[in-house]
């Protein structure tokens, strides 16, 4: 194995997915490729609907491709096998994922939020909610720990969930439109709080945007046309 393959946190090879409609099958993905190292970031934009949510969710395993291959780290996976119950304890330690609609238990307080992904990896509680009310601290929410989601503003919310992301120290983080939901200058604050924190943290972060100026701000940008990851 090179170098460059050793520090490799996340790698597809020729990822192929589609979908089966009443009388027509349609292709998204058609053998799409990616590489992402270690402590690296890369854009990737798209007209809508042209498969950036399915991407992430092949990568994140959380719905099986129909062929190809996908290696977390060195840990290889068949990505057209449905997802076991194993990959979801190794999920929890190497991938956070940021959604565009935040996805937080709204019985739960903000604090029990992001601690929800440290119980799922069965990691220990203590040091891991000092680790939470650290990260909450760099998201400017910390006084809000006690709160339930929906008495936070929506740029709030998505500053708690960018602390669950990164609370079990992944090596991935997989943003999805994080901003999609926020105005513009909301969505501009929480995006700088994404990129410096996986650069503080040393995670590397694949971010699906539709916004320019955000996808030149990641190391690396790519495209998904036709099907394929077309890199620039």
């Amino acid at each position: 194995m090179s170098d460059n393959k050793k520090n490799l946190v996340l790698e597809a090879k020729e990822l192929c997915k589609s979908f089966s409609m009443i009388s027509d099958k349609i292709q998204v993905l058609v053998g799409v490729d990616l590489q992402l190292e270690e402590a690296s970031s890369l854009s990737i934009r798209g007209d809508s609907g042209c498969g950036k949510t399915t991407l992430l969710n092949l990568l994140a395993r959380l719905e099986p491709a129909d062929s190809g291959e996908l290696f977390w780290g060195e840990r290889k996976i068949n990505a057209a096998a449905p997802p076991h119950g194993k990959e979801a304890n190794w999920r929890a330690r190497h991938i956070g994922v940021v959604y565009q609609s935040y996805y937080l238990i709204p019985e739960l307080t903000v604090l029990e939020n992001v601690m929800m992904s440290v119980r799922l990896s069965n990691l220990p509680i203590d040091p891991y909610r000092e680790r939470a009310m650290q990260l909450l601290g760099a998201m400017g929410v910390s006084n809000k720990s006690q709160q339930i989601p929906t008495k936070l503003s929506g740029g709030e919310r998505q500053r708690v969930a960018i602390a669950r992301a990164l609370v079990n120290r992944p090596k991935v983080i997989l943003a999805d439109e994080p901003t999609g939901n926020l105005d513009e200058r909301t969505g501009a604050e929480v995006m700088n709080l994404l990129l410096n924190s996986c650069l503080k943290e040393k995670t590397s972060l694949v971010l699906v945007t539709h916004n320019p100026t955000f996808a030149k701000a990641t190391k690396n940008s790519s495209t998904l046309k036709d099907g394929r990851l077309l890199y620039e």
